[in-house]
């Protein structure tokens, strides 16, 4: 997947030119999504945050307001009762700068509450998203993973829900707070001054023009670089998984220059849209500086023409620019903080969409992986416990080591158990991972219960492919599967799963104890139970030799283990597990020749009684098999036991020795 992001952008190269820039589909739709899903949660903290941004405005409307009635019924009369040699009254003053100050305070209040409130409704929210997106993700299909880089699916959970917390945290109550500002000083401006208010009016047109040309030009590219950051988390996450293989071939300068054609990319798109969006910072706040100083002019001169007089052109002059109203000093003080107050606002709110734009990018990416189709599962089959009394099975609570498929019949409300035997057909399977390209074709087989099915042939012959269907992590376009005389999609997709233990080629350990690293195939059992399964898989050698032994850490997917010890684990999990069939995908394959003779010891324990299907390319690992199946293309083109294969010298003849079939045989 990562290697195909670096093919798409080198043919996009060149300024990305040549191929169209992503773009959010029906953003109304996602916006709408985004805000359901937030007040579903948080209305009602969302509401108490909207009342505090209304009075903290509400408090420094107040507050510049005040600015009139300081200078015009304070400091100027107070003013002309000092010129007249008289003592200025200074208690009407400290009462009414109190009231002022106490308004502040309630403002500051006002604006610390909801700062904490956003802080709780913004981590809230990811947390709660975080969740959903995981649980989502845990049913997703394995069809999903196989076709996405998980570097990419990372980058939903990290740099996509980050960009929803900054919009959450800041853009959207910056965005409630800018709009009550500019309605509150809006009004605040037309009650002081109607043609200084349209004088501001008509340049804040203006600044939403240019926002509205910067914005637009950004956001296209803001979109394109969420999309470059997942490219580029899903490579980075490939090399740091495949950096021995990259080290073995030498193949550092091409995993270099791939890194760079993603990095490049997301340079671009990253810059442009950075660039973009910084141009509406400074031109708004130019913008706003020619809004207050032509404000501050036409405001001056309304003021001068209140207190002059004259006659003849002065007379004309004045009698004209009183058509536009009388303005105060106080008045225009006031006016003029409005001015500033009523730009900044409309400046923030620019700066802000272009976060809410790249968080609309990232809420896009993370409402799809939630609108993946989940796993479906319409089986009613269920795989239970089972004990036998008076010649009936029957249900039991604690595990017994022996199991039924619990059946219930909605026709007459009944309820049969069959008991689990592993005997598994495929009844003319066709399959292919797309509709138009089949990789199995008419695939016909019986393992008997106890069985042991070997799959032998060339990479890609369609042996891996069989375990999967088995599993069901992918459907049958043609014919049957039947577990016990039962079709496989009646079963439901957990049971099914439960009655087969893996063990796979490669292996995956968690950051835990090597305890609860086998534990993690039956999560119930006693330490006494992990204890013998690592017993059985002749694991436990080399556990008692590790620093704590059992309770030793495991860290970076086992690291400190190595490969053959990692495997011996697998198989000490599938045997806790005590699952009724058994598939073993190249299960020996990273054990030395040595440890392969004790190891096969415990498989052979572990295997009886239980039908097992077996992929090995070593093939003196199989010659004991009850049935060993022959694959090529995708079809089983031989079947039979070793010593018959040999005999009919043809594919496994060719296999086994080496030597060419013979001719005609």
């Amino acid at each position: 997947m990562a290697q195909e992001n670096v093919k798409e952008v080198k043919m996009g190269r060149g300024g990305m030119r040549g191929m169209p820039r992503p773009k959010i589909e029906n953003p109304g739709k996602l916006v709408g999504r985004l805000f359901g899903f937030l007040f579903a949660s948080y209305g009602v903290q969302m509401l108490f945050v909207a009342v505090c941004i209304v009075v903290s405005v509400f408090a420094n409307i107040q507050g510049t307001l005040f600015t009139r009635t300081l200078i015009d019924s304070y400091i100027t009369p107070m003013t002309e009762v000092s010129r007249a040699g008289g003592t200025p009254d200074y208690g009407p003053l400290a009462a009414a700068i109190g009231r002022v100050a106490l308004f502040y305070a309630i403002g500051v209040a006002a604006a610390y509450a909801q700062s904490l409130t956003m802080v709780y409704v913004s981590q809230g929210t990811l947390c709660r998203l975080r969740k959903l997106l995981f649980a989502h993700m845990e049913r997703l299909p394995v069809k999903y993973f196989d076709t996405h880089a998980h570097g990419d699916i990372m980058s939903v959970y990290t740099n996509d829900i980050d960009t929803l917390r900054q919009m959450i945290s800041q853009s959207i109550p910056q965005m409630l707070n800018s709009a009550i500002t500019i309605v509150s000083v809006l009004v605040s401006m037309i009650l002081l001054n109607i043609p200084l208010t349209i004088l501001t009016l008509f340049m804040v047109a203006v600044m939403l023009m240019a926002s509205g040309a910067a914005t637009k030009a950004s956001g296209r590219n803001f979109v394109a670089q969420q999309k470059n950051i997942g490219a580029l988390n899903g490579y980075i996450e490939e090399m740091i998984t495949g950096q021995k293989v990259v080290k073995v071939f030498c193949h550092e300068d091409e995993s270099v220059e791939g890194f760079d054609v993603l990095n490049e990319a997301l340079f671009e798109s990253a810059f442009k849209a950075q660039t973009f969006s910084g141009f509406l910072g400074p031109i708004n706040a130019q913008l706003g500086n020619v809004s207050y100083v032509l404000c501050a002019l036409a405001g001056g001169a309304l003021a001068l023409s209140s207190g002059m007089t004259g006659g003849g052109t002065a007379a004309f002059f004045l009698a004209l620019v009183r058509l536009f109203g009388v303005l105060s000093v106080g008045s225009l003080a006031s006016f003029l903080t409005f001015n500033k107050s009523f730009s900044m606002p409309i400046n923030q709110v620019s700066m802000q969409f272009n976060s809410i734009i790249m968080a609309l990018a990232g809420a896009d990416r993370v409402f799809k992986l939630l609108d993946e189709e989940p796993e479906t599962d319409d089986g009613y089959v269920t795989l239970v416990n089972a004990r036998e009394e008076n010649g009936q099975l029957t249900e039991a609570a604690e595990h017994t080591g022996r199991w039924a498929w619990k059946h219930y019949h909605k026709a007459d409300g009944t309820t049969t158990y069959v008991p689990q035997e592993g005997d598994i057909t495929f009844l003319g399977v066709d399959f292919g991972y797309t509709d138009d390209k089949m990789v199995l074709h008419d695939i016909r087989l019986h393992a008997t219960p106890g069985a042991k099915i070997a799959l032998v042939g060339s990479t890609g012959a369609g042996k891996t492919t069989i375990t999967n269907l088995i599993n069901r992590f992918y459907d049958i376009q043609d014919g049957k599967i039947r577990y016990d005389n039962i079709n496989i999609n009646k079963i439901k997709k957990a049971d099914l799963r439960l009655s087969l233990g893996m063990v796979l080629q490669d292996t995956h350990l968690f950051t835990d104890t090597v305890r609860e690293n086998i534990r993690y195939g039956r999560l119930d059992a006693t330490d006494a139970e992990v204890e013998a399964a690592a017993r059985l898989a002749n694991a436990e050698g080399f556990i008692l030799r590790l620093p704590q032994g059992y309770d030793t850490m495991l860290h970076g997917d086992g690291a400190n283990l190595s490969q053959g010890q990692r495997q011996l684990l697998a198989i000490a999990r599938a045997a806790i597990a005590d699952p009724p069939c058994l598939i073993l995908d190249e299960a020996t394959s990273s054990i030395d020749t040595r440890t392969e003779k004790i190891v096969q010891e415990g498989m052979d324990k572990l295997m009886k009684g239980r039908t097992t299907f077996v992929i090995a390319h070593r093939l003196s690992t199989i010659r004991n098999s009850d049935c060993i199946l022959v694959m090529e293309q995708g079809r089983i083109i031989e079947s039979g036991t070793h010593e018959e294969l040999l005999a009919l010298k043809k594919k496994y003849y060719q296999l086994y020795t080496g030597n060419r079939p013979e001719e005609g045989a």
